[in-house]
């Protein structure tokens, strides 16, 4: 990472105009997956984050399911209004993560651990949100541009079909990226005294 944490998470932003020409190699962003799954927690060691990447086809097979499947749901101006965001704003990018949590994991801790059996359902969507922001701050400080997508589980079934993926993976969210194309606007902030309190 060229930037120190704080500068990373800093720079995150939610890019919505994407291109595919990037000057990073696919090979860097695969060790980026690599890196996060081995790195991030999860609660009682669990590792219980499961990650797709998708690149070239496979990433356009991808949107192009999403909006198969939304045209069998919405119609008109709607649709038409979705289509063009999906087409600028994902596919257009260079690749997308698929974000799980496979339940089975899920579910063997709940009985290794009943004491804490309601509460692993909750640790393991932390998890995958970490592993979402960590990767989110990998690819900005490569230079490229993401946000964070929720088609699930709308989705789901025909994207476990398309790549044969586990029935026990569950699909949490979806990482379009690619090369950012124009700057996101401004941020802006809840006051911090409505969103911190300290105590001494």
């Amino acid at each position: 990472m060229k930037r120190s944490f704080k500068e990373a998470l800093l720079h995150r932003r939610s890019h919505y105009a994407l291109g595919s020409e990037v000057l990073v190699d696919c090979k860097e962003i695969q060790r980026m997956v690599e890196f996060a799954l081995m790195h991030v927690p999860s609660a009682f060691n669990s590792q219980s984050s499961r990650i797709v990447l998708l690149l070239g086809d496979a990433h356009h097979r991808l949107w192009e399911i999403v909006k198969e499947v939304l045209g069998t749901m919405l119609s008109g101006e709607t649709y038409l209004k979705t289509e063009r965001k999906i087409n600028h704003s994902f596919s257009s990018g260079y690749g997308t993560l698929l974000f799980y949590e496979d339940r089975s994991v899920v579910e063997g801790f709940q009985n290794s651990y009943p004491l804490y059996s309601e509460q692993f359902p909750g640790w393991s969507l932390q998890t995958s949100a970490m592993h979402q922001l960590t990767l989110w701050c990998l690819l900005e400080d490569a230079g490229l541009g993401a946000s964070l997508q929720h088609y699930n589980p709308l989705i789901d079934a025909r994207v476990r079909m398309e790549w044969d993926l586990p029935v026990t993976w569950d699909l949490v969210a979806q990482m379009p990226f690619g090369y950012p194309l124009s700057m996101p606007e401004a941020k802006t902030h809840e006051p911090m005294a409505e969103r911190m309190r300290v105590y001494e």
